[in-house]
């Protein structure tokens, strides 16, 4: 495989990640004075000849954007983004930190009873799914994360979940001690600040 000049790759990301076009001075001051843009954009158009999108240079600027012979085949579907609701994201932070959890374990958590609607958002959101039932009287059904959760809020494996420290970083901790700390065994959490947790959910999800 040839290897491609990093500042092709660095322009290719630049532009993939900027949420409008750019201009060639700006994209030179973003590679440096070394790097020839001009040349590089070229050589980056002729890449994706063919390919679903292009990049193209209109008025001077220029941007990625789909074949327009594609247009009568794609549908762009848009959803509203919301607030989570505050069970909602206390619930998801208990699942997330204590799974496979049932029910009757998160309300313990919380000290409230956990309506059926706050668990169907959070299904409907593809974030949680059933686990299996646990083999007690009544065997209640218990609770998970998906893998839906862990694209959402871009964590790798649920070990990636923010601690004591990260939470504290972001501003969600106040001084009281809390203990929070991560099971070498499976990556989960034992005792983590839950409503703490649900704050920065909330902030993911607005």
């Amino acid at each position: 495989m040839t290897e491609i000049d990093p500042a092709l790759r660095l322009l290719e990301a630049i532009l993939f990640a900027s949420d409008e076009p750019m201009t060639l001075t700006v994209l030179q001051n973003q590679l440096g004075e070394a790097a020839d843009v001009p040349t590089l954009l070229v050589a980056l158009q002729k890449h994706y000849e063919g390919r679903g999108i292009h990049l193209v240079e209109t008025g001077g600027v220029w941007s990625f954007r789909t074949d327009p012979a594609l247009a009568p085949l794609m549908k762009i579907t848009r959803q509203a983004r919301r607030k989570l609701p505050k069970a909602a994201s206390e619930v998801l932070a208990i699942i997330a930190y204590h799974q496979p959890v049932t029910r009757a374990e998160i309300e313990s958590v919380r000290g409230v009873e956990t309506s059926k609607g706050t668990l169907d958002i959070l299904l409907e959101l593809g974030w949680i799914r059933p686990g299996k039932r646990r083999e007690t009287p009544g065997r209640p059904l218990t609770w998970k994360t998906t893998p839906e959760f862990l694209s959402h809020f871009n964590l790798e494996a649920l070990k990636d979940l923010p601690g004591m420290e990260d939470l504290k970083a972001a501003g969600l901790l106040d001084a009281r001690p809390i203990l929070a700390t991560m099971s070498a065994e499976g990556g989960e959490a034992s005792d983590p600040d839950d409503a703490e947790f649900a704050n920065w959910v909330d902030e993911e999800v607005v």
